[in-house]
């Protein structure tokens, strides 16, 4: 019989040695197969074992939890939620903050939303790359176009970032404001879908160098959805 569970508390290919060590301890185990990526173990025992069984082989106090394996499409949810967490909440914050912000007789003014909805997302982020420029200037070089061939750019876009917020904030020349973010966004997102399609496993420098975000769907999700509000503004005026 072969089953395969799900081992939280891995990190490294030291776990992984003695996750394998201290299943294949009990009698009824013939082999263990751990993958440190997927965070499981595949079991293949003579008598079926249950979790609360497996889970007494590493002891109580032990940093590794033994639990089922659930469908595929959980556990990716549960992943990105896991990771892509910091992330989340900022969005949500900043869109719950501004919308009350923008509130004009207990309706919210969609407009006025938007634009402080984009002076809260580029003043936070840009916040958050300022707290380790050199860092975020080295990450943003490993997929940005033009980062990549011209380094002083990686040290210059958070300040960019800094002058769009305010810029969207104190209403600033809107139509200037809403063709330079619409450039300078699309622009970014091209170095963004590139290491997407290409499948490159690299840290996103959106939070800047504080957190260690992957490359991914959501960040080509994150710059579009600034260009499309910016494409929106520009319109209506």
């Amino acid at each position: 019989m072969t089953k395969t569970y799900i081992i939280e508390g891995m990190t490294c290919e030291g776990c992984v040695a003695k996750i394998s060590y201290v299943l294949q301890q009990h009698a009824s185990i013939s082999s263990v197969s751990v993958a440190l990526p997927n965070k499981s173990a595949t079991v293949t025992m003579s008598e079926e074992l249950s979790i609360e069984e497996l889970q007494h082989l590493f002891g109580t106090s032990s940093k590794y939890t033994v639990g089922p394996l659930e469908p595929s499409t959980i556990q990716e949810s549960k992943r990105i939620l896991t990771t892509y967490k910091p992330l989340l909440l900022i969005f949500i914050f900043i869109a719950a903050t501004t919308a009350i912000a923008s509130m004009n007789d207990g309706k919210i003014d969609l407009m006025l939303w938007m634009r402080y909805f984009m002076a809260g997302f580029f003043i936070v982020f840009s916040f958050f790359k300022f707290l380790n420029l050199a860092g975020f200037a080295e990450s943003y070089a490993m997929y940005d176009v033009l980062a990549k061939r011209v380094k002083v750019y990686g040290l210059i876009y958070p300040f960019l970032e800094l002058f769009l917020g305010v810029a969207y904030l104190t209403n600033f020349e809107p139509k200037i404001t809403y063709i330079v973010t619409i450039f300078l966004m699309s622009f970014s997102s091209i170095g963004v879908i590139q290491s997407v399609l290409d499948k490159r496993k690299i840290k996103c420098a959106c939070l800047g160098a504080v957190f260690n975000l992957p490359m991914s769907k959501i960040t080509i999700i994150e710059n579009l959805t600034m260009v499309v509000m910016a494409c929106l503004m520009l319109w209506k005026v």
